[in-house]
């Protein structure tokens, strides 16, 4: 696994030295002393591996922590004394050296090491297929990553530099956002010395998916009861996708995964989250102990500010289970009371600190990802869905998520008077809400899936409980088991070759041809499920056949239907350019190499280089290439690169611009919240007659102006001298 992963990253260009000096650092500053701290404080149950995931998930939480108190006192290096005392602790003072963690330690099966240990380089298979493989280190195939990856860089290269953070790319714009994972980016780099570049786009987050499979597999341990359970859920969680009846690339919009590398935090949050959920999980059963309360207290600190949809999917759950022990025992256990009041403090500071009680673009706005799936399907994305259209597209929701997790289902065939453990309860609280917000709410770039995602491995640890409930209680064959997923898996192979609808649908065709294929399928289950009623299957066994059968249609059927020709492969078929997906198009996320200036990064590494991390800097950079008309204000490449603040380069993602959207507009369309300051800034890089660059130096601070030189550009402004010039770049520093 070691070699396979070492050997991808290499292929895709990073170097030995990087790959090594990053390999010392995750074993020596977060492994090592994060499992130090585990076996001192945790006294559960675990196999090494888990010992070892819960210790590095561990281990980033303590790391950020630090990281910000070192960086806030000028000394980012001091970040290495948590590991320096850790190891001193632990070699003085020997209770804390976690002697009887051995005798906790349990040896896993051959199987499950294996099957985590495929799971695991499958996912970094796909992290080179899908992200590695179109996500460049030179430029400038670079400009052609996805949109949102120089904002993720412009942060990593501000928590370098400075703390409290602010918004690189606005000057004087808080950074209300969770930053976590960039702080911890950050300290690798200042750890290492290695480029915050290769940490984003190739090394920092295998580690924290690798862990994250581990830590799942722990959870749904607990969850499932069993590992074969814990291992259909981890499946479910990384493979388990929306059966795909349509024909064409790009119609899989009903699924959200865990994990991402187009968004950082969705994967370090659900790293973090992973061992809350375990924690919760073990106090909520009575297993206590001051070692578990101070890990939860350390790691729900780290997911207040690794991401900002975790937290309210746990109050969700704890609100969950806390209801039915009410009901169940008229009172609420002291733990559920004390972690929900530990969960709320995290997510009041959270909110009103962190983010500063700004909304960055979340609204109430009902079925608005159901609208925009709606306009996928039938090409018509500017038109607006009346009330049947969508109703209907919601319908597709329901019934896919129903495929998806049908196995929670199975709970209901449990043997009579066994009642559903509270940590269950967590779970199902936790995807119930993950589900509602990602209907109730709206967001200008349809971020509010990441509340599904939060929720979604949760949601197939109980799925796969039902399942093992069901088959338990009908005690039901795993060869019959077999025949059902092989039939759900016939059944929907069938349904997609007879009646696949190709999508978006040509004009002229009618919007119902949509829900052809689903009413096809559900009719075809019910046919079989009747026809076994009529043979003489009763019950728990009708039951639980039915729950095998229908969880096929998520996994393994949905991937063999995307094994089969797609839409594109015959005449007419939509083309991978117009297939959309939340957020923005495919089209939106790419960069003609044409329009991408010469000198862009030797321009920022020079600035970088002759400058302050504290000095400023101004632009006229501020629309993406190839797009300036409209502005697409999703310019964030000279913060990234050059790792300083700049007066006005894009301001999308700025909390006052978001603060400005309401449903309907595209986000990175609308004009800057101040115009005057904007013509001032591009008078002082354009106009050399211009008085404004002594404006910007005297006014705001301003050292250095970046121009994209295009040809007929007048010469330098009058108070600035030219000092470098790089292709289609030149840079000045004012007088």
């Amino acid at each position: 696994m070691t070699v396979f992963t070492a050997g991808v990253t290499l292929f895709y260009g990073v170097s030995p030295r990087d790959l090594g000096l990053f390999a010392a650092y995750l074993a020596v500053c977060v492994a090592l002393p994060g499992t130090l701290l585990v076996r001192a404080l945790y006294r559960g149950r675990r196999t090494m591996a888990e010992e070892i995931a819960l210790g590095v998930a561990l281990g980033y939480a303590v790391e950020v922590v630090v990281y910000a108190a070192a960086r806030a006192a000028g000394a980012p290096l001091l970040v290495l004394a948590w590991p320096v005392a850790t190891f001193a602790a632990v070699a003085g003072v020997p209770r804390l050296r976690g002697r009887g963690s051995r005798a906790l330690r349990t040896p896993a099966p051959l199987w499950w090491s294996w099957a985590l240990a495929l799971t695991v380089a499958s996912l970094v298979a796909w992290s080179a297929v899908t992200f590695f493989r179109h996500t460049a280190l030179t430029w400038p195939g670079m400009a052609s990553v996805n949109v949102d990856l120089p904002y993720h860089l412009a942060l990593v290269g501000e928590l370098k530099h400075h703390m409290p953070p602010a918004t690189p790319m606005v000057a004087g714009e808080p950074l209300l956002y969770h930053w976590f994972v960039y702080a911890h980016l950050a300290a690798a780099s200042w750890i290492t010395g290695v480029e915050p570049l290769v940490l984003l786009f190739r090394l920092g987050m295998l580690p924290v998916l690798a862990a994250l499979v581990v830590l799942l597999g722990m959870v749904a341990r607990r969850g499932a009861g069993s590992r074969a359970g814990a291992l259909a859920a981890v499946a479910g969680t990384f493979y388990v996708v929306a059966p795909n009846l349509y024909l064409g690339p790009g119609t899989g919009v009903f699924t959200w995964k865990a994990e991402s590398w187009t968004s950082p935090s969705q994967t370090f949050g659900a790293l973090l989250f992973a061992p809350v959920v375990l924690l919760v999980a073990d106090l909520l059963h009575g297993r206590g102990g001051a070692g578990r309360w101070i890990m939860l207290g350390v790691l729900l600190v780290g997911v207040m500010g690794a991401k900002a949809t975790q937290l309210p999917l746990l109050a969700a759950g704890l609100a969950t289970a806390g209801a039915v022990e009410a009901v169940r025992r008229r009172r609420v256990s002291p733990a559920l009371l004390a972690v929900a009041a530990m969960t709320g403090v995290c997510l009041l500071y959270a909110q009103f600190v962190l983010f500063g009680g700004a909304r960055n673009g979340i609204v109430v706005d009902p079925l608005s990802l159901v609208r925009v799936t709606w306009g996928q399907l039938t090409g018509r994305g500017d038109a607006r869905p009346g009330t049947a259209s969508l109703l209907g597209a919601a319908g597709l929701y329901a019934v896919c998520w129903a495929l998806i997790w049908f196995g929670v289902l199975g709970l209901l065939a449990g043997r009579p008077g066994t009642r559903t453990p509270p940590g269950v309860l967590l779970m199902l609280g936790m995807g119930g809400s993950g589900l509602g917000a990602v209907l109730l709410l709206g967001h200008c770039q349809m971020s509010q899936i990441y509340f599904l995602a939060g929720s979604y491995p949760y949601l197939m640890v109980v799925a796969a409980r039902g399942l093992s409930a069901a088959r338990a209680r009908a005690r039901l064959p795993y060869r019959t088991a077999g025949v059902a997923v092989a039939a759900g898996v016939l059944i929907e192979v069938l349904v997609r070759w007879l009646c696949g609808v190709r999508v978006p649908l040509e004009p002229g065709r009618p919007e119902a041809l949509l829900y052809l294929p689903y009413g096809v399928l559900a009719v075809a289950v019910a046919l079989v499920v009747g026809v076994l009623a009529l043979r003489g299957w009763r019950g728990a066994r009708l039951w639980a056949w039915t729950v095998f059968l229908v969880g096929a249609l998520g996994l393994p059927a949905a991937w063999v239907t995307r094994a089969l020709p797609s839409g594109d492969a015959l005449p007419g078929g939509a083309g991978a350019a117009e297939a959309g997906v939340p957020g923005g198009t495919v089209s939106e996320g790419t960069v003609q190499e044409e329009t991408v200036p010469e000198g862009t990064v030797a321009a920022a590494r020079w600035l970088r280089a002759h400058s302050s991390p504290d000095d400023l800097v101004a632009t006229d950079a501020h629309c993406r290439w190839g797009h300036e008309s409209p502005c697409d204000s999703r310019h964030f490449w000279l913060a990234a690169l050059a790792e300083r603040r700049v007066l006005v380069e894009g301001w999308t993602y700025t909390s006052a611009n978001m603060a400005r959207w309401r449903p309907g507009v595209r986000v990175q369309d609308i004009p800057f919240r101040d115009p005057r300051l904007l013509r001032e800034n591009d008078a002082a890089v354009r106009d050399p007659a211009s008085p404004a660059a002594r404006l910007l130096r005297d006014g705001y601070g301003v050292r250095w102006l970046v121009s994209e030189r295009r040809a007929g550009d007048p010469d330098a402004p009058s108070a600035a001298t030219p000092v470098y010039r790089s292709g289609g770049y030149a840079v000045y520093r004012l007088r």
